[in-house]
């Protein structure tokens, strides 16, 4: 067996074949390998040709390798019948150097730093057999077509329609058994389909991926067309029996008998001793990861319990269950969001309360929000008790995990701001921003002067007061109030509030 040896863990693995797509000669136009003994390619890195003529892509140091067809025979081999890393992929590319790719993922094709970009010039079928939601992945086993990208533009669970049934058949790429794959694609009619079966079946007459593709802007003039395969943590052997390729017309059929034989797998006794030793301490490790884990769960439910059952005792304000909120804005949907600020959202919801509906408005603070756990106490302090007709009324609480959640009163014209700078909005008369002026005015007289304790606002501003059905405007958003009792001389520390709206 004639192998390249690598010298690192992680090597790029090359077998090329060069094409050039403009006004190719008679001899360019066309090339089939049956075996790859005596073959003239380019191998790199840990490519191998057996003696028998097997192309074997990769290998048990978890590299990964790079050959080029259009229509070939492999197969995909793991040492574990139900577990495999990654898959291989046809490529067609505009450079052989693809040594800068991460060898343990992706199918060696390309970097994420490299994902999406049109530069790449990078067309791809890829035999998948691991599920990666980043990449929004169907399942683990998986035929997919890539255009500069390591997202498939379009994909289908690997198996082939059968001619006489037109049932659909399922195949496992990690079957460890040999498949034929054909790549056609039509230039002037922009169309590429792919086709699967196992090998010995004649080509199916209708294509996995049948797919509308321009690639025109994609190849360039000069390509390298072939493979690309990764192993990453799992060992896997992905080898190519034979392929052919064409520029004009079908390439050429490809002779199940002349391919080479896949090897028989090797047992690895060594690699079971191994696991006797790993095993039980990844288990032991695990079991205390958990363990901890849930101590954590249960401390925090614990105290989370204490404030909740504090604040109903405290503070007054009805406390609201995560699920009727969650259901009264119809799962905090984007169609029921009012607005976004500093503190965290606010939804429009419709609570249901003794047979009949009503409107509310729900905040809801995440702990890495502007607002956090004091300036949520705060107002749900400074509100919980608060009773007139220009403030905004609280009507009660919410806390789950890490989220915090005030319910209020729904004001259906909005906030002040959107109804003076907002364009579309018609512009308020005098008669009606002075109506609004004297409401927050009688507003701040009751929270200075009237209430049994004083409430410094502290961010007044036309965000913060929002209209009711009947245009009064009502002071709402109490996270940086203050309580102080009354002739007490209020000192702060340091300066808060909005810039733009502090006091001289």
């Amino acid at each position: 067996m004639v192998i390249i040896r690598p010298i690192s863990s992680f090597l790029v693995l090359t077998v090329f074949h060069c094409i050039k797509l403009v006004a190719p000669s008679a001899s360019e136009n066309q090339f089939a390998f049956e075996g790859f003994a005596g073959a003239n390619l380019s191998l790199d890195g840990a490519a191998a040709v057996t003696p028998s003529g097997l192309l074997k892509l990769t290998n048990d140091k978890h590299i990964k390798g790079h050959a080029f067809s259009a229509t070939f025979v492999f197969a995909i081999v793991s040492e574990h019948a139900e577990l495999s890393d990654h898959g291989l992929a046809f490529l067609v590319a505009p450079s052989k150097n693809l040594s800068a790719t991460t060898g343990a993922q992706h199918l060696g094709l390309m970097n994420i730093s490299d994902n999406g970009k049109a530069s790449n010039h990078v067309f791809a079928v890829e035999l998948d057999t691991v599920l990666s939601p980043e990449l929004h992945d169907i399942d683990s086993n998986h035929v997919g077509i890539d255009v500069n990208s390591l997202q498939f533009i379009q994909s289908h669970t690997a198996g082939y329609y059968d001619d006489s049934t037109g049932a659909f058949m399922n195949l496992t790429l990690i079957s460890r058994k040999a498949m034929q794959v054909w790549v056609d694609y039509n230039g002037q009619a922009m169309v590429l389909n792919v086709t699967l079966a196992p090998l010995g079946v004649s080509k199916p007459k209708k294509p996995l991926l049948p797919t509308g593709l321009d690639l025109s802007r994609v190849v360039e003039d000069i390509a390298y067309i072939g493979f690309s395969s990764a192993t990453g943590l799992s060992i896997a052997y992905h080898y190519v029996l034979g392929w052919s390729f064409s520029l004009n017309g079908a390439a050429p059929a490809l002779n199940p008998s002349k391919l080479p034989v896949l090897p028989k797998l090797e047992q690895r006794h060594h690699r079971s001793e191994i696991l006797v030793v790993v095993l039980p301490i990844a288990t032991a490790a695990l079991v205390i990861g958990l363990l901890l884990v849930g101590f954590m769960i249960v401390k925090r439910w614990f105290r989370h319990a204490e404030l909740r059952e504090d604040w109903k005792v405290e503070f007054g304000p009805q406390r609201f269950s995560y699920k009727d909120l969650f259901d009264a804005t119809q799962g905090f949907g984007s169609k029921r969001l009012l607005g976004i600020g500093g503190f965290g959202r606010v939804y429009r919801g419709v609570l249901s309360v003794s047979n009949s509906n009503s409107e509310i408005a729900v905040k809801r603070v995440s702990h890495d929000s502007r607002q956090g756990v004091k300036e949520f106490i705060a107002e749900v302090v400074s509100m919980g008790r608060l009773r007139h007709k220009n403030l905004v009324q609280l009507l009660g609480y919410c806390r789950r995990k890490g989220e915090l959640l005030l319910v209020y009163e729904y004001m259906s014209n909005g906030s002040l701001d959107k109804h003076l700078h907002d364009k579309n909005n018609p512009v308020l008369d005098w008669n009606l921003r002075f109506h609004i002026i004297k409401g927050i005015a009688s507003g701040l007289l009751y929270l200075h002067e009237e209430w049994e304790q004083v409430v410094v606002h502290r961010d007044i501003k036309a965000n913060n007061v929002l209209l009711n059905n009947e245009m009064n405007g009502c002071l709402g958003d109490f996270g940086l109030a203050r309580l102080y009792d009354h002739g007490t001389n209020p000192r702060t520390t340091h300066i808060v509030g909005t810039m733009g709206y502090l006091s001289p």
